[in-house]
């Protein structure tokens, strides 16, 4: 089973770039993408962009993905 986590290019430099994960930033590689660009919506899996994301679709993604930690932080803060 393959988990990827979607990303926003910030910087590229070469095959290495940014990439902004909701406030985390981290270098991943880029070899599996033709044509990466800053900004792109991206899913990473294991340090490497494996896919170009459309950024409608990103930002659905990334609203439930918002979504899911709120419910998340309620139910944490409930149990205390």
């Amino acid at each position: 089973m393959c988990l990827a986590v979607l990303a926003q290019l910030k910087e590229i430099k070469g095959n290495i770039a940014v990439a902004d994960f909701g406030g985390l930033t981290q270098e991943i590689r880029l070899d599996l993408l033709e044509e990466p660009r800053i900004d792109d919506w991206v899913l990473v899996h294991t340090g490497f962009a494996i896919q170009v994301v459309d950024e409608k679709e990103a930002l659905e993604m990334k609203k439930v993905l918002d979504e899911v930690a709120a419910i998340n932080e309620e139910i944490d803060n409930a149990r205390t």
